[in-house]
């Protein structure tokens, strides 16, 4: 039966398409950080990603920055796979382009580079999106990763406190995906969301859109946003205002960041009344900075700064100001109604106080290294909680792989006041 306002639709057996010991829902930087770190450790790993690419905003987006993986005071605080992804992005790269805003590694960050220099010039580089986003799938090609693109998320099924299968849809129909271990790395905590965990929403995304246009032959890069509130709420910032979790929302946000770009390249036309400007290579995706996250069994907050929790598993620095360092602790990362299930980028279970800080590359790197290792220790051991695996097992572990897990790098001064 139905009514003018719903519709019932027939229930239907589902195929098992595949079986994997991690499936990773979403190909964003957290998201290709985790499937390799899982598979560089000897287990199946599959990767869900409703695009036909990976890097998400990184590439997708044009959001070409690969913010700071030191702490502004000359100690480098992300290392491992973070820092191996961020030198991945410039591999290609022969030398700098002021115009397209592409910038190499800073010489004083390369082996042996002087400290004093790095006191001065934070750990960070701009990259070719294009060629980033190639790179990326290279990368995981070669770790082994099962690659499913054009296929979105639909729901979950669960028994007990486990996740067994994600649903999908892709051009093959509707289809069941089983794995041992689930991490959400959507962005926008799509699997949280699904399987039951406590999220939290935020309506305050503004319009915005970088993109690259061409100048006389010249490749430009144009970074614009809206003003927005470091806090993540309206206060402060520009409407008009967006949820990402809602659709018609979601629409609007992109026609009306779309609309900005006009403006901004009718704006750059005037500037330059006796050249060509043609715009080049605009936002494919939705840039949204923050939408929904994981509220954990306990979240990250900004007076948790130069605080070493027992069981960290990732640093990371502020990019906004020098000094603040992060330990990220696994408890953050892991699911609460479901065992199985952790959370790495921006949605992990952070308060808004430092959601700002956290939803950046770096930070989405390191999770994505942290809870893919963590999975593919359980699989190893034949563990099937995450939140009860022997975090200082996983420690070493990423110690071993050049995480960098010091407390004497958390536990220093800020360097400015608030």
């Amino acid at each position: 039966m139905s009514d003018d306002k719903t519709i019932r639709e027939p229930a239907r057996n589902l195929s098992v398409a595949a079986q994997y010991d991690v499936v990773v829902a979403g190909g964003g930087i957290a998201g290709a950080a985790a499937a390799v770190a899982a598979a560089r450790r000897g287990v199946s790993v599959c990767l869900l990603e409703k695009e036909s690419a990976l890097g998400g905003l990184a590439t997708l987006g044009n959001v070409t920055v690969w913010l700071p993986i030191c702490d502004g005071m000359g100690h480098q605080v992300v290392g491992g796979i973070g820092e191996e992804m961020l030198r991945l992005s410039v591999r290609d790269l022969e030398q700098d382009n002021r115009e397209a805003r592409f910038a190499k590694v800073p010489a004083c960050w390369e082996p042996g580079g002087d400290f004093e220099h790095r006191k001065k010039t934070r750990f960070r580089v701009n990259f070719n999106p294009g060629s980033y986003l190639l790179a990326l799938e290279e990368w995981l090609q070669e770790a082994g990763v099962s690659l499913w693109y054009d296929t979105r998320l639909c729901a979950v099924r669960r028994q007990g406190e486990h996740l067994t299968h994600a649903i999908v849809e892709n051009k093959s129909g509707r289809l069941a995906v089983a794995g041992k271990f689930f991490l959400d790395t959507t962005g926008d905590a799509d699997l949280c969301h699904l399987a039951g965990e406590q999220t939290e929403t935020l309506d305050s995304n503004v319009v915005c859109s970088w993109f690259y246009y061409v100048l006389d032959g010249r490749l430009h890069l144009q970074p614009f946003s809206n003003p927005y509130s470091p806090q993540m709420t309206r206060a402060g910032g520009v409407g008009p205002f967006f949820r990402g979790d809602d659709g018609e929302q979601v629409s609007q946000m992109i026609l009306g960041s779309r609309e900005l770009l006009r403006r901004q390249w009718r704006r750059i036309q005037q500037q330059h009344p006796d050249s060509e400007v043609q715009p080049f290579a605009p936002p494919t995706i939705a840039c949204f900075r923050a939408t929904r996250r994981l509220v954990g069994r306990f979240s990250l907050a900004r007076q948790h700064r130069h605080q070493w929790f027992e069981d960290t598993v990732a640093l990371t620095g502020d990019w906004r100001r020098c000094g603040p360092v992060y330990a990220i602790p696994w408890r953050a990362l892991c699911g609460v109604r479901n065992r199985n299930l952790a959370v790495a980028g921006r949605c992990f279970s952070v308060d808004t106080s430092i959601w700002d800080c956290t939803r950046a590359i770096p930070t989405c790197a390191v999770t994505g290294e942290a809870v893919g290792a963590g999975a593919a220790l359980a699989t190893i051991v034949g563990a099937t909680d995450l939140p009860d695996l022997p975090v200082g097992r996983l420690q070493q572990d990423l110690r071993d792989h050049d995480g960098i897990l010091d407390p004497r790098r958390v536990t220093k001064a800020d360097s400015q006041p608030d």
